[in-house]
């Protein structure tokens, strides 16, 4: 009998994943209402499949009255109308398994919509059988607010309802009522709803603003932040000790893990945002026992991309056995598009091309935006055409976030980019047209044809994909750095600037070109380069 060590080691799909996220109302629109649809996405799945990625994570899709375009959930295990059926669902889900594309959908177990039948039963009174299902507080005897929280979106966390002559809790809109997690038969509930999703055949689960899925039930209030930076919302005004992070979560998440080791190979992954964010993405994915993996927004509202901003990023996470494993996005729904906030128009497409290549040699799985792949820009649209709460009511100080939901381009010259007929819900960009799928396709220098060369490298060699990561050296301007799987050693170097540099690994007699990026050679990069070499002797 063979000793165990000498077993081949199970990787999982999702160790080393490369994940395309689809904005489902931005994709593609199949029935010519100006938004988009999963029967469109899954029109489109075999173009996604093409690029060479592992999974297609989806934005919410549920039943939803979009005031925060389906992140406030009124039905957990249905799909809205404006996407579709369940049956469109089950249909997607096929195709994509057929193409060899895994699935991975949003679940909002932090709050739900004030017209979810949970919420509507909850405020009716105060004895009903789900009274206890969301947050609910008295008022101070002087008939403010139970505590000092202030919710995401600005103004204070709790809005008075008189149905119940109480306050209730809601750390965004004011129509994302709490889900009250602490109470056993809403965990029930959102366990079940998980399953339901995993019967149907999804390969996994990213858990939207996980660490606001608790609070302190003392309501105590949160102390004020010290720093002196420019603050455009109450939010920013409090240190978020006591409206989120609670210890309890990662009991629920390792109860959610039990369930979900049960359908074999699946994948959870948390988003995790603010001021504690490191320590809670590794809390959250310690030990076999917790999630898979986690991101953050070191990336995503980074206002520039330097050696040092990857390097502090990267460094967080070291190979460890009990650590989880990392996740890296440059781009999603909710920030806006790297090309337009890192760099200006003169140098986009090289710099475009070098953050490809630096997210695909990344350490840990890689979240891709759609249209990521085509260098699409983050759209200006005006203030009468905005659809984003966030937006609107921090307007002109906001996120954007409309600008970087507006439709895919596939098509330059039909009309608003063959994403619809109609009119879309949010403009087509200007210069996106010219960036549109069937102009890139044809192109074997395009970002697009880049983006599925590197990602075939990637799939190709298991020390990109999942072996260690050493910095060895991080300048101004230059960043490098050893991927090592066994034997395998790749060294990835990227300038960050537009002026050349002089660089050579120090022997570079031992080193064969992998892949090259904007006039990049052994001895000297040019401006936006990026150089993959491996190394072929000692």
């Amino acid at each position: 009998m063979p000793d165990d060590t000498s077993l081949p080691v199970h990787r999982p799909w999702w160790k080393g994943a490369v994940i395309y996220q689809i904005y489902p109302r931005s994709f593609a629109d199949s029935n010519g209402d100006g938004i988009g649809d999963l029967p469109g996405i899954t029109r489109h799945l075999d173009y996604v499949a093409s690029l060479g990625v592992d999974a297609v994570w989806l934005s919410p899709f549920f039943t939803s009255p979009m005031k925060d375009f389906g992140y406030d959930v009124a039905n957990y295990r249905d799909v809205d109308p404006i996407f579709g059926t369940l049956a469109d669902f089950d249909t997607l889900i096929a195709r994509a398994h057929a193409l060899g594309l895994k699935i991975i959908i949003d679940q909002v177990y932090s709050h739900t919509s004030d017209e979810h039948p949970w919420f509507v039963e909850s405020r009716s009174s105060r004895t009903n059988p789900k009274a206890n299902w969301y947050v609910w507080a008295d008022a101070k005897p002087d008939g403010s607010p139970p505590s000092n929280w202030q919710s995401v979106f600005g103004g204070p966390a709790w809005t008075w309802d008189a149905r119940r002559r109480q306050y209730y809790l809601h750390n965004f809109l004011k129509e994302q009522p709490q889900l009250h997690l602490h109470d056993a038969d809403v965990q029930d509930e959102i366990v079940d709803t998980a399953k339901f999703w995993l019967d149907r055949g999804v390969d996994g689960f990213r858990l939207d603003a996980i660490n606001f899925a608790m609070h302190d039930p003392a309501l105590t209030d949160n102390p004020p932040v010290t720093d002196n930076s420019l603050k455009t919302r109450p939010f920013d005004y409090q240190a978020h000790v006591h409206n989120q992070s609670h210890p309890d979560i990662p009991a629920f998440l390792e109860r959610l893990r039990r369930l979900i080791d049960g359908y074999g190979d699946r994948f959870t992954v948390a988003e995790v945002g603010g001021a504690d964010s490191d320590r809670e993405m590794k809390l959250f994915t310690r030990g076999q026992t917790r999630l898979n993996s986690a991101y953050g927004f070191d990336f995503l509202y980074a206002s520039d991309l330097r050696p040092s901003t990857v390097a502090d990023a990267i460094t967080l996470w070291p190979s460890d056995a009990e650590m989880g494993w990392p996740s890296w996005a440059f781009e999603n729904h909710d920030a806006p598009r790297a090309v337009s906030r890192w760099i200006g128009p003169d140098d986009r497409d090289a710099f475009a091309r070098m953050k490809i290549a630096l997210l695909v040699c990344l350490r840990g799985n890689i979240f891709l935006y759609y249209g990521e792949e085509l260098g699409l820009t983050q759209v200006e649209v005006p203030f009468d055409q905005l659809q984003d709460p966030e937006a609107i009511a921090n307007w002109p100080l906001t996120l954007s976030r409309d600008g970087a939901r507006t439709p895919m381009p596939w098509r330059a010259d039909a009309p608003h980019a063959g994403f619809t007929d109609a009119s879309p819900w949010l403009p087509v960009g200007d210069d996106h047209p010219e960036l549109a799928v069937d102009r890139q396709e044809g192109d074997p220098d395009s970002l697009l044809a880049l983006t599925r060369r590197l990602l075939a490298l990637r799939r190709e060699i298991p020390a990109l994909a999942i072996g260690d990561l050493v910095l060895t050296e991080v300048t101004d301007t230059l960043l490098a750095f050893e991927r090592r799987d066994g034997d395998q050693i790749l060294l990835c170097a990227f300038n960050m600037a537009a002026t050349p540099v002089a660089w050579s690994p120090a022997t570079p007699e031992h080193w064969r070109v992998r892949d090259s990026i904007n006039d990049a050679t052994i001895g000297r990069l040019g401006g936006y380069a990026a150089l993959i070499v491996e190394r072929t002797g000692s």
